[in-house]
């Protein structure tokens, strides 16, 4: 990270010293929800496993009013400020309280920034949870919500309707660019998959597992663990910062075992 991040992530730790939401215990029923939602309270329990949480401003989750196509939800979560102000992230968990399944995936962020764009599918409109864990072990929850159409979670994508997925199993779409805003190194990533449900009749579960950016070395800069919901043919963005350079490997799998590998240039 640049060196203006490292001032502005001192002088938030400093704040977040000084004051800071008051914290609720796992076994809190609703932990005062924002948005009320009667699946919240399974979700501590679930997840959260009786360690100390709150909600806050820091994470920001980003999603539309209203989903036109309940197939391709787009989300973007960036708690970039509450790596400022309370220090290294160790994950971040997307889940959507009212979806059939309701977790969409696991982030690491390691050597990138804690942002992440992608799509993911909704059976009806939900609420949509970053849940960050940083590493003194607790928990953090920004959340949105998102009205959708419905039924995006038990329909066929449509390479599974037309048969193509097939022909493109496992193929990367990868683009790496400067960041103007922010500064840093943006990478738009695509991995041609059909990321079945299950809850298609007549289509079993199919969908990536397990995706990882590697470096020069083959140090792994982020982590994903992806489930089900995630959209057909994953679109995701992240921000690597400033101090990646490339050549990258992507490396993957899906729940039947085909390997993803692929190289990224900057």
């Amino acid at each position: 990270m640049n060196k203006l991040w490292s001032r502005r992530r001192a002088l938030a730790g400093l704040g977040g010293m000084l004051g800071g939401a008051a914290w609720a215990q796992g076994a809190d029923p609703t932990g005062g929800d924002p948005l009320g939602s009667m699946q919240w309270p399974v979700l501590i329990k679930k997840h959260l496993l009786g360690a100390n949480w709150r909600f806050t401003d820091d994470v920001v989750v980003k999603g539309p009013e209203f989903a036109e196509d309940a197939m391709n939800v787009p989300i973007l979560v960036d708690a970039r400020a509450l790596a400022l102000s309370a220090g290294p992230i160790d994950m971040i968990r997307l889940v959507a309280d009212r979806n059939p399944i309701q977790h969409i995936l696991d982030f690491e962020p390691l050597g990138s920034w804690p942002v992440l764009a992608f799509r993911f599918r909704m059976e009806q409109g939900s609420p949509v949870r970053a849940l960050v864990r940083t590493r003194d072990g607790r928990w953090h929850v920004g959340q949105t919500w998102v009205n959708a159409s419905g039924g995006g979670c038990t329909v066929p994508g449509i390479t599974r309707a037309d048969g193509s997925w097939s022909r493109t199993l496992g193929q990367v779409q990868a683009r790496v660019f400067r960041n103007v805003i922010d500064g840093g190194t943006r990478l738009r990533l695509r991995v041609m998959h059909p990321m079945d449900t299950g809850l298609v009749a007549g289509i079993p579960s199919f969908h990536i597992e397990q995706l990882a950016l590697h470096n020069f070395q083959d140090q792994a800069v982020w982590r994903l663990s992806l489930h089900e919901p995630v959209s057909e043919n994953p679109l995701l963005t992240l921000e690597l910062g400033d101090a990646m350079r490339g050549p990258w490997q992507i490396k993957g799998r899906d729940n039947n075992g085909n390997r993803i590998q692929a190289q990224v240039t900057a």
